[in-house]
């Protein structure tokens, strides 16, 4: 269930803000988001796996946390990534 390394690379590449950005801001919020989508899909297919559904809340905790520190450096950055994901932020 974890992302593939292909899939960071293409996540990486389309959300860093430089070159070698790896830890930005905006690239942990679209790994988070997409691990939260496949668990998502994960446990409607497995209504009763309440280990997975622990951990897809401590990861939508984690962005939201991450969210509200990007609104408050930037709001345009912050607004930019919610479009760019697809997100309600």
């Amino acid at each position: 269930m974890p992302l593939t390394t292909t899939q960071k690379q293409d996540l990486i590449n389309s959300h860093q803000t430089h070159g070698s950005d790896t830890g930005s801001v905006e690239v942990q919020v679209a790994m988070l988001s997409e691990r939260i989508n496949q668990l998502t899909g994960h446990l409607q297919a497995n209504k009763h796996d309440f280990s997975s559904r622990q951990g897809l809340l401590k990861m939508i905790g984690r962005r939201k946390r991450l969210l509200g520190y990007l609104r408050g450096i930037s709001q345009e950055r912050y607004s930019q990534l919610i479009s760019k994901l697809g997100i309600r932020g």
